[in-house]
């Protein structure tokens, strides 16, 4: 395995480890995925719920990866915790599926609705394809920064996340203001919605809004370049977690009161539907402009944080060498270049629903495991040094797993071909790791 001493300029900082966490969190997720859930599950207090639970699996799941990334320091996230606690393989896997799936999907979608917020505001009777033009523009130009210089890449994503969280804020504040007839939509637990939340309609609901949280654990794929991250790991994850579940929450309670659900239901841009509804078509194109703007920070930090999975599999195994590669700053710039050209292929061959749903099932999977070998690690090196122990062990992880675990469930029954394309990936990383034992392709860490 490859390793390099690195001085505190070829570090990321807490704010911009945090930027990135909060960054890769709100993004696509909160601002398309309520169309979707209005169609299941039509009714204020239900989504809202969903939005609560979901903070909750994510800082439930922040809380024990910081144990593990506190543990076993080293960038990569899941592949490395798999990796160190049940077998190469399994940890060969879950890189594979991370490279492949669980940042280059997630790219895709924010660049498709980058674009359909551009197109929306500037041309909206434009063909489709020009919103595939945009969205794949964005990528390259974001791909061509985060491949250069380490001070560049961070400032950038520091700039575009304090942007973000700023005009979410105001959103919230100023609609509240203005909002003179909000809908006719309550908040609070109405008759039949009992019926709604045991659904599972509502499980599968939960998995847009598990997507709209992914991101949770961007910090420790970087944790082998982040400043002390033994000390300042739990407190990335966990307080990104809680500003963007109190953001999620306030911004999915103003979409519902200001807009007529029927105009949202099975739509994407629903922010812009929103803004139109509360401030009239010309303040909304604005806007739109700068929705558009906030979702330049989800690609990047993506885009800054996948690629070290890569990195990771490039530094173990010879076959993947190349991707191990280091710029002067010692940025994996051939994997940020495979990731981005991963995710072009999503924009151009899939739908935006499809890939939410896949991508979201696979990084769940993915994830659910890992806060496993939370027990597995606890039981078998009982001795190893933990600079931090989640809270609440093992009430913190089980509330993971449980909800979790459920939604994974309702997905395989409710949505089985997106649920066994994700499987399929997971058997295709199998298959690779087989093929590279069978070629001599060892192991080197």
């Amino acid at each position: 395995m490859q390793r390099t001493n690195k001085t505190d300029a070829a570090r990321y900082s807490f704010l911009t480890a945090i930027s990135i966490v909060i960054a890769n969190m709100v993004g696509t997720g909160v601002f398309t995925s309520l169309g979707f859930q209005l169609e299941a599950t039509p009714s204020g207090f239900p989504i809202l719920l969903l939005w609560a639970l979901g903070g909750i699996a994510a800082f439930c799941g922040a809380m024990s990866y910081a144990e593990l990334g506190a543990a076993l320091p080293r960038s990569g996230g899941e592949y490395n915790f798999l990796t160190r606690i049940y077998h190469p393989a399994a940890g060969f896997v879950s890189g594979w599926v991370s490279a492949t799936i669980g940042f280059a999907a997630p790219s895709a979608l924010a660049a498709i609705t980058f674009a359909a917020y551009s197109v929306s505001v500037f041309t909206p009777d434009a063909p489709d394809i020009w919103r595939q033009v945009v969205a794949i523009a964005l990528i390259l130009v974001l791909t061509l920064i985060h491949t250069g210089r380490r001070k560049a890449s961070g400032g950038l994503q520091i700039f575009f996340t304090g942007l973000k969280i700023s005009v979410v804020i105001a959103f919230c504040l100023a609609s509240a203001m203005i909002i003179d007839t909000p809908q006719p939509i309550a908040l609070t637990p109405i008759a039949g919605d009992f019926g709604l939340i045991s659904s599972g309609a509502f499980a599968v609901s939960l998995i847009y809004v598990s997507y709209g949280y992914a991101g949770w654990n961007a910090a420790t794929y970087l944790s082998g370049e982040t400043a002390n991250p033994q000390k300042t790991l739990p407190w990335i994850l966990g307080l990104g977690t809680l500003i963007v579940t109190v953001l999620y929450i306030s911004l999915n309670a103003v979409f519902l009161k200001a807009a007529p659900a029927a105009d949202m239901v099975g739509k994407v841009e629903i922010a812009f539907i929103a803004a139109k509804s509360i401030f009239g078509d010309v303040t909304a194109n604005g806007f739109g402009i700068v929705m558009a703007a906030l979702l330049i920070s989800t690609v990047s930090a993506m885009t800054i944080a996948g690629p070290r999975v890569l990195q990771a599999i490039g530094e173990d195994f010879p076959l993947f060498r190349p991707f191990a590669a280091r710029n002067r700053d010692g940025i994996p710039f051939r994997a940020i270049w495979l990731q981005s050209l991963v995710a072009i292929f999503f924009i151009l061959t899939s739908s935006f629903e499809s890939i939410l749903v896949f991508a979201g099932f696979t990084v769940a999977l993915n994830s659910f495991f890992a806060v496993i070998g939370l027990f597995v690690l606890r039981i078998r090196e009982p001795s190893l040094h933990r600079p931090y122990r989640v809270l609440l062990f093992p009430l913190t992880p089980l509330i993971y797993l449980a909800l979790t675990g459920w939604t994974l469930f309702f997905i395989l029954l409710e949505r089985p071909i997106e649920a066994l394309s994700g499987l399929g990936i997971v058997a295709a990383g199998a298959a690779a790791y087989v093929f590279m034992r069978i070629l001599g392709d060892e192991r080197t860490a």
